[in-house]
């Protein structure tokens, strides 16, 4: 197991405390560089909201599992 998946993983979503499950990665390209990666963690309930919002801004780089999550990812 590793050591992300020992964690407890908190959704990003506001007021949400549920476990997360899913990262939605992102980057704004007008304040990061390319190789920068954002990520909000996502429980099922929230997953697609936080993609939608970043997608419609054109800053959504993927959805992944929590533990395909690199280490450069935060």
């Amino acid at each position: 197991m590793t050591a992300r998946a020992e964690e407890h993983l908190v959704c990003s979503a506001k007021g949400c405390r549920a476990t997360a499950t899913r990262g939605v990665v992102w980057r704004n390209p007008r304040l990061h560089t390319p190789e920068r990666r954002k990520v909000w963690l996502a429980c099922p309930d929230h997953e697609r909201h936080l993609a939608e919002f970043v997608q419609l801004r054109g800053f959504l780089l993927e959805v992944v599992d929590v533990d395909e999550l690199g280490a450069g990812d935060g």
